[in-house]
């Protein structure tokens, strides 16, 4: 009779327990074959386990790995990648979730210029009145945010550099120039004179048409270059400012002080008249540089890429550049210069989007260009009461993000 016990001996086992060399290569096959523990008998009850498959044990191993596992997070990570602009699900819940808190904040500013300081109820007639009133600064806000931040995205993409902004086109100059001259030839009563919707509208055409101008002179043509463009309109620039100063000094007193006041970038500036040109121009040219993201992408490998992809680069620059100076024009005529707040808006959108893909850059630009200035605003007009003057607050900020940029590590 076969002696059998827990360690598997049966007939084919000598007395010492170990197998013979005909059952051991029989095991071992079938071992090879299945991958498993399986016995090379019926009467076998081995429970020695067997060395399984690399493979299956590797899936085994991955597969008791739990959710919070971190090398099984970097796997599902790895698993959503796509080609696309944000390339992982972790950036794309960062993007999204960035847009949903500036857009909270966005709605909080408006009700809070809109509501702040409201002596009547919400549901009384009277506090929609009132809000009513307010809503004109209020749309001039999101007109000058809007503007600024396309403009100054749109501007550093085509001319390949993320320091200088439209201003340097001598856009401020030359609002400065045309309030100072005014009040030199003509006196306090034609600067106080030179607002309503004509003015207005004769000031954006000899803006955009000195932009065209230049464009089509330096842009065109055999030695065509966006670097001499950028030098001679940093030299118009110069030049106007420095006749504005020189009439500036010839002022009296009292003269000065009242173009002083024009010369501040201010929601007091603006007119309720100017709405239906500056509305419609914004959104235009706001939808225009939208809807040319992708060329706007490939403009930003450069000249030499952008011509061997297809598209021509001084065409495409010239109507980019056409967008951004009636931007521009708009917003430095309703409100006066400022400065640094398309620089500061454009650092942030850059940081805060972290893709290429001006589809995802523009909407952030434009969502911070608008919590940043009605911040600065709500906060001068009901905290300090400075009554609308936000280019202080705006150039203290924008001014120290660039100098700490220009800084960092020693390059641009």
């Amino acid at each position: 009779m076969t002696d059998t016990n827990i360690h598997g001996t049966g007939p084919m086992a000598d007395s010492a327990g170990t197998p013979k060399d005909g059952a051991a290569r029989k095991g071992t096959t079938a071992s090879a074959q299945g991958g498993n523990t399986a016995p090379s008998e019926p009467g076998n009850r081995r429970t020695t386990p067997v060395a399984a498959d690399p493979a299956t044990a590797s899936a085994g191993m991955t597969a008791s790995a739990g959710p919070g596992d971190p090398a099984t997070a970097s796997a599902q990570d790895r698993s959503s990648r796509h080609s696309g602009p944000l390339t992982t699900r972790r950036a794309r819940k960062r993007y999204w979730t960035i847009i949903a808190i500036l857009s909270v904040a966005a709605v909080g500013i408006a009700f809070g210029l809109l509501a702040w300081d409201n002596p009547l109820p919400i549901t009384d007639e009277g506090f929609w009145l009132i809000a009513g009133l307010r809503g004109r600064s209020l749309v001039v806000l999101i007109i000058v945010a809007l503007c600024q931040a396309f403009a100054t995205v749109a501007f550093q993409t085509v001319t390949n550099n993320r320091i200088i902004t439209p201003s340097i086109m001598g856009f401020e100059s030359l609002y400065v120039a045309v309030q100072t001259s005014a009040m030199y030839f003509f006196g306090v009563t034609a600067l106080v004179e030179l607002r309503g919707l004509v003015p207005f509208t004769v000031q954006l055409v000899v803006m955009v048409g000195l932009s065209l101008a230049l464009y089509g002179w330096l842009l065109s043509g055999k030695y065509a270059n966006v670097e001499v463009m950028l030098l001679v309109g940093v030299v118009i620039g110069g030049g106007l400012g420095s006749v504005a100063t020189f009439m500036q000094r010839t002022l009296t007193p009292s003269e000065f002080d009242v173009l002083s006041a024009r010369l501040f970038g201010s929601i007091a500036n603006s007119d309720a008249t100017y709405l239906p040109v500056a509305i419609p121009l914004c959104l235009i040219a706001c939808a225009g540089i939208y809807l040319s993201s992708p060329r706007l992408n490939v403009l930003a490998l450069g000249k030499g890429v952008t011509g061997n992809l297809g598209l021509n680069h001084t065409r495409e620059t010239i109507k980019i550049l056409v967008f951004v100076s009636i931007l521009m024009a708009v917003s430095v005529s309703m409100i006066g210069p400022m400065i640094f707040l398309g620089f500061l808006v454009a650092m942030l959108a850059y940081q805060f989007s972290d893709t290429y893909d001006h589809r995802y850059v523009l909407p952030m630009a434009g969502l911070l260009g608008f919590v940043v200035l009605g911040g600065a605003y709500f906060v001068l007009k009901n905290i300090f009461y400075a009554e609308g003057v936000v280019s202080i607050i705006i150039e203290v900020i924008g001014g120290g993000v660039f100098l700490f940029v220009i800084m960092r590590k020693g390059r641009l």
